[in-house]
């Protein structure tokens, strides 16, 4: 019996994988979708000093598909209020709450124009989501070129506007990272330069906002993405 088995685990051992893999190369893209009907895009336009950053997503026996999302900013009535009137979404729940956000639980309604799922469909991973004064700030990676005009095809033919912020390749040799994109780099300039890093700082959030002309929440937001991203870099 133990000849047999070791004759056995040899022959899996040469046997070639089954499972397709998709490891190797590809297109890491960060795109900015814009639509009337997109997700909760009613409630972001109405209230466009929150961030929006949805943690996950769940599909009912029912068919109904729930979606939990941390809200970032101080506009809480604003918002709220806007989310009663979002065609795209029914049934708001406040979940939670922190310090620095609120975390909600929404339904989807057939009146809210899909991508996440439109990016599976096209081979794409989904990295990263968050909203924008501008739409949703969404980063990809697709296995090629072809997957990824796939899904702007898709979004064409929905009236979905794509705007890309940045787009590199990715090799076997590719760390994962995700370039800055160009307003991140401007608030790590403008923070370094006045001081926000001191001890003490020589400038506060607040005063950055006024500075740039954006919302504390994104200028809060941005610094975070942007710190996690060089330490992704440098320590990872």
């Amino acid at each position: 019996m133990a000849d047999r088995s070791v004759s056995i685990e040899s022959t899996n051992a040469n046997r070639e994988p089954r499972i397709r893999s998709q490891a190797d190369g590809g297109i890491v893209t960060q795109l900015r979708l814009d639509h009337s009907s997109l997700f909760l895009r009613p409630t972001l336009r109405r209230a466009a000093d929150v961030t929006v950053e949805p943690e996950y997503w769940t599909t009912l026996e029912t068919g109904q598909t729930l979606v939990f999302c941390s809200v970032y900013g101080s506009a809480f009535d604003t918002f709220e209020t806007a989310l009663e009137m979002d065609r795209t979404v029914t049934d708001p729940i406040l979940v939670d709450r922190y310090p620095d956000r609120r975390v909600y639980r929404v339904a989807l309604t057939d009146r809210a124009v899909p991508f996440i799922s439109e990016t599976a469909a096209a081979g794409g991973r989904l990295l990263e989501l968050s909203s924008s004064r501008d739409g949703w700030l969404v980063q990809l990676q697709f296995p090629s070129r072809d997957d990824l005009v796939s899904f702007n095809d898709y979004c064409r033919e929905r009236g979905i506007s794509v705007t890309v912020d940045h787009l590199r390749l990715s090799d076997d040799d590719d760390d994962g990272v995700v370039a800055l994109t160009e307003k991140q780099q401007e608030l790590l300039v403008v923070a370094h330069e006045e001081g926000y890093f001191d001890v003490p700082r020589g400038i506060s959030q607040d005063e950055l906002a006024d500075r740039l002309g954006v919302s504390k929440s994104a200028v809060s937001q941005r610094l975070r993405r942007a710190i996690g991203e060089l330490c992704a870099s440098k320590l990872c």
